[in-house]
């Protein structure tokens, strides 16, 4: 049984560690822990390896964030993934940092990324992990805001938030959509991220 994530994000060192760049943070997290590698394919970088019996693919589309539907598209016709297999991981300036929202589908909130892949899907019925990166940005700066690294307090939690998501990734797959978002909807206690 083959699962697609993607993980959305723009190419380009300057980009690298950018808040809208947290899909690509999230599936290097998930090669790494993997010790695999990815390497330059069609419309993605893209690597896969097996767990608890399922094949992953990851890709990290290399179109631009506004142009992600391409790849997303491509690979899963060529891999013959169904929409119920597929997880698209994507920022949201509408989520506070540090939230994480997984739903199995629904509107795609102003991100051009996902309305890009929407569009070339014709469908919104997919699932999708969301991380929040706030909206404390003066007015008309929304893309400065989220094409901006993470704060040095924001930094201090990420490797938290992203083994996290590493691991929803792995529930999504073994355990289900249901199951995935019952345990990582659920909010975290600023005081269980003391001493990190």
């Amino acid at each position: 049984m083959k699962y697609l994530v993607a993980g959305l994000g723009n190419i380009g060192s300057e980009y690298e560690l950018s808040r809208h760049n947290i899909g690509f943070m999230v599936l290097d997290a998930l090669a790494k822990a993997s010790n695999i590698v990815f390497t330059s394919e069609r419309y993605a970088s893209k690597t896969q390896f097996k767990y608890k019996g399922k094949q992953i693919i990851l890709i990290k589309p290399n179109t631009y964030m506004n142009l992600s539907g391409k790849a997303i598209r491509y690979w899963i016709n060529a891999e013959h993934v169904p929409l119920s297999q597929l997880l698209v991981v994507v920022d949201d300036i509408a989520l506070p940092f540090g939230t994480i929202r997984i739903r199995g589908g629904g509107h795609n909130g102003g991100h051009h990324g996902l309305s890009n892949i929407d569009e070339l899907l014709g469908s919104q019925e997919y699932a999708r992990m969301r991380f929040g990166i706030g909206n404390n940005f003066p007015k008309g700066k929304q893309i400065e805001h989220v094409l901006s690294s993470f704060t040095s307090e924001e930094q201090k939690y990420l490797p938290f938030y992203l083994e996290r998501m590493k691991n929803a990734v792995l529930s999504f797959v073994s355990e289900g959509l249901q199951s995935c978002m019952n345990e990582y909807n659920k909010g975290i206690e600023p005081t269980a991220l003391q001493g990190l």
